[in-house]
């Protein structure tokens, strides 16, 4: 693979037709966008090109529409991009999708110039954001006439006036959370036979090394010291070691939140002794998603320096049909002492995550948070661009609203139905670990609930937007890394909350 140069990000003010680059971006808005004075001045130089183009694709404006004209030497850009922002105001997660539009656009280039809707640097922020991430492509595996020639190194923002210290920094920021998304992606993106637990477990450590902060791994023989049986359960029909993983974040800050985030960390299902169908274990390597963007958010949080103590655990195995797997009607006890009767090896998920989940309630979180690719009931009910939210507390769930529709992310609150508490009932143990079809999403949440205690806790069910057949809004083919950007602004509006 090629070895391409760092990325490159600068803040100008030169006139956008003046600059040599492969795309030039502008963001308009209004039903009249031949009337915007960026557009007409660029028009002007291209002899009406742009004009033409406009009325021609009957190019609107909307959000997320976008028109593509060729430079031909009468502007120095290659190629320029126009890309809807619908009607004013314009919201923070449509900066962000102009942003992801200007990076796609350009992913397989060199350079690309941005005029910046905003100056203002927490818009500027967003929307180099949006650039950085729409820019990723996931080039691991891909060989000779298949590998990359080129790739996005140097982009430049124009704003009105001189960069001032807030917009470089605004920046600065933008590619540490661009960063984040993208690392959580590569972990999703890439396949079992490369991430096994005990890999996605040294990925954990070198990226809290890199953020300056504490990760604490344990092995099988830890995970048995711990007490985690049915994490343990899960990993017996695997020749690959589990792993538990602990990253601790904590700012030098009185008095600050603690927000306990759990991730699923499947690095491959196959369904177990209830066996997938072949078709349904193709995209399987995505199990781990909550992990990955656990592990991107509790880093990203310290790189930041937010002033909210952030932990990250995750439990980490495959679930495979070796001699000694577990079986249906098996009964095995948890780290909190509840017994749980096995009913569908495939249901694995909520079971590392019951064990973790109690080991980070002991933490004694101001909110306890779990990401997972649990069930594919919540894919059939919200579709795949929707993740559900569960919560025990109302104040929680709003906050995660809140964050979520200023990240552009998509969630939906769901309901924690008592009336389907008596499907976890077991004759012969404490809890079963499934319910029937109907409400699956609902009754695996409801199981979860068993092992938080009295914690303030959320349950995001990322199955459907984890991993995606084809692009959609802000989010990539494969690996989206789906949750990275809402953790992170719970984790912002906790902080501003503290008024440090």
């Amino acid at each position: 693979m090629a070895a391409f140069p760092a990325m490159k990000i600068s803040i100008a003010t030169d006139a956008p037709q003046n600059l040599h680059t492969d795309w030039l971006v502008v963001g308009v808005s209004g039903k009249k966008p031949q009337l915007d004075p960026t557009v007409q001045k660029l028009d002007r130089a291209m002899n009406g090109a742009l004009a033409a183009s406009i009325k021609d694709e009957s190019f609107d404006g909307k959000r997320g529409k976008t028109l593509s004209v060729q430079g031909r030497g009468r502007v120095k850009a290659k190629h320029v991009l126009l890309v809807g922002l619908g009607e004013a105001p314009v919201s923070e997660a449509t900066l962000r999708l102009f942003g992801v539009k200007a990076g796609r656009a350009a992913m397989a280039q060199t350079q690309l110039v941005v005029l910046a809707p905003s100056s203002e640097p927490a818009k500027l922020r967003v929307v180099c954001e949006g650039v950085v991430t729409g820019a990723y492509r996931y080039t691991r595996y891909l060989t000779g006439a298949r590998a990359p020639k080129k790739q996005l190194s140097k982009i430049t923002f124009l704003v009105d006036s001189k960069a001032s210290d807030e917009q470089k920094q605004a920046v600065h920021e933008a590619q540490l959370v661009a960063d984040a998304v993208n690392f959580a992606r590569d972990l999703v993106n890439c396949p079992a036979n490369d991430l096994s637990a005990t890999v996605l477990a040294n990925h954990a450590a070198e990226r809290s090394k890199l953020a300056g902060i504490t990760c604490k791994v344990w092995d099988k023989k830890g995970i048995e010291k711990l007490g985690m049986p049915l994490l343990l359960a899960v990993n017996r029909g695997s020749k690959e070691e589990p792993r538990f993983i602990h990253i601790s974040y904590k700012p030098k800050v009185a008095d600050a939140p603690r927000v306990v985030f759990v991730g699923k960390g499947l690095t491959f299902d196959s369904g177990g002794l209830c066996i997938k169908p072949s078709g349904s274990m193709l995209d399987m390597k995505m199990d781990m998603a909550g992990a990955a963007t656990t592990i991107a958010v509790v880093t990203l949080a310290a790189q930041l320096g937010l002033p909210v103590e952030v932990h990250g655990v995750v439990g980490s195995t495959d679930n495979m049909t070796g001699g000694d797997a577990y079986r249906p009607g098996d009964v095995f006890a948890s780290r909190d002492g509840k017994t749980v009767e096995i009913i569908n090896t495939d249901a694995e998920g909520r079971l590392v995550l019951a064990d973790a989940l109690a080991y980070a309630r002991e933490l004694q979180p101001t909110y306890l948070v779990d990401h997972a690719t649990l069930t594919g009931a919540c894919t059939v009910a919200l579709g795949a661009y929707r993740a559900a939210l569960f919560s025990n507390d109302n104040e929680l769930c709003e906050r995660y609203k809140q964050a979520a529709e200023q990240s552009g992310e998509n969630f939906w609150a769901m309901p924690l139905d008592e009336d389907l508490k008596d499907e976890l009932k077991s004759s012969i143990a404490d809890l079963k670990h499934t319910g029937s079809r109907l409400g699956g999403a609902i009754t695996a949440a409801l199981f979860l609930r068993e092992f938080v205690g009295d914690c303030r806790w959320a349950h995001l069910d990322i199955a459907g937007p984890a991993y995606l057949e084809k692009a959609q809004g802000i989010m990539p083919k494969g690996a989206t890394g789906f949750g990275v950007l809402t953790a992170l602004q719970l984790l912002r509006n906790l902080g501003a909350k503290t008024g440090a």
